[in-house]
């Protein structure tokens, strides 16, 4: 009787595996341009730049393995650490301000008022535009002699004479980060809202049954309930943040004397300028490292334990 219950495991066994077989295979083939999608844009560049970074590695001529020298040459890099610090302080005070303007955003378009999509589509019209256009167009309007911003301060009599905005490296951080927070603040709006909007209304009847305010409601449902969407839209905005270079290179070019560097711009300016792909490598990954273990610190900070 034990055979034939061992023969009648080995006939199941053999007739479910090629079945099991046919169930994954499609699977694998869906999985497959994704996989080769990021083993050649990501898993292949990020190794060939650790092995770049071990060499002194020149746009145009030979190369040579120099091993950890070109990160013991960043860590008395001046401009490096300057150009951190800048990057560092750029992404604490935008980041807060793109977030709670978000937040603000998002609550506001989710009331049920008549043509509140109109404004959900304002709001977000400036995402789909380039950054780079984002930037020249900003450029434009700051202007001293043909900008609209100089003109309407003048025309209200807030200025008696142009300001030249980009000048002044207060005044030229200031108008960055406006013209940036402009640009993506619609995203991060979009991310909360989709959040807002899976909270069950059930949650809300009953907390307003129970006499609950407005606060009470954002503080005990909205906020916790949010959790994960407010750490995607933080990981999210650090990220850009510290990814900084577009802005800073058409806004700026780095000025004025060299105060609005950041730290993309720098790994920009030894790659592509002074021909030290080895040294910009080294930059690259050391920034990689930082980006790393501060999306990992936000999402320990922020991370949902209910789920546990």
């Amino acid at each position: 009787m034990a055979s034939i219950d061992i023969d009648h495991v080995a006939v199941k066994a053999v007739t479910v595996r090629p079945k099991t077989r046919r169930r994954i295979s499609p699977g694998l083939w869906f999985v497959l341009p994704c996989v080769l999608f990021t083993l050649t844009f990501f898993i292949l560049p990020l190794i060939l730049t650790a092995w770049m970074s071990l060499h002194n590695w020149p746009l145009l001529g030979k190369t040579s393995f120099i091993g950890l020298d070109n990160y013991i040459a960043l860590t008395k890099d001046a401009q490096f650490w300057t150009a951190l610090g800048f990057t560092t302080l750029y992404t604490v005070i935008i980041t807060p301000v793109i977030f709670g303007l978000a937040f603000v955003l998002a609550l506001l378009v989710n009331l049920p008022l008549r043509g509140i999509g109109f404004f959900r589509t304002a709001f977000f019209l400036p995402v789909v535009i380039g950054l780079g256009t984002s930037s020249l167009l900003w450029v434009w309007m700051l202007n001293d002699r043909v900008g609209i911003i100089d003109g309407v301060l003048m025309a209200l009599g807030i200025v008696r004479e142009p300001i030249i905005w980009l000048g002044d490296a207060n005044t030229a951080l200031f108008v960055i980060i406006v013209s940036v927070v402009w640009k993506v603040v619609g995203f991060t709006m979009v991310l909360l809202l989709a959040g807002i909007q899976a909270i069950p209304s059930d949650l809300y009847e009953q907390a307003m049954v129970d006499g609950a305010n407005f606060l009470t409601r954002f503080t005990r449902i909205i906020l916790p309930l949010l959790r994960r969407t407010i750490a995607l839209a933080l990981v999210l905005s650090v990220i850009g943040s510290f990814l900084a270079f577009d802005q800073f290179y058409i806004m700026t070019r780095g000025g004025p004397r060299n105060s609005t560097i950041s730290v993309v711009y720098w790994i920009f300016n030894n790659g592509f300028n002074a021909f030290k792909m080895g040294y910009a490598s080294a930059l690259s990954i050391v920034l990689l490292v930082i980006l790393v273990a501060l999306s990992a610190f936000q999402l320990f900070v922020l991370r949902d334990d209910t789920t546990q």
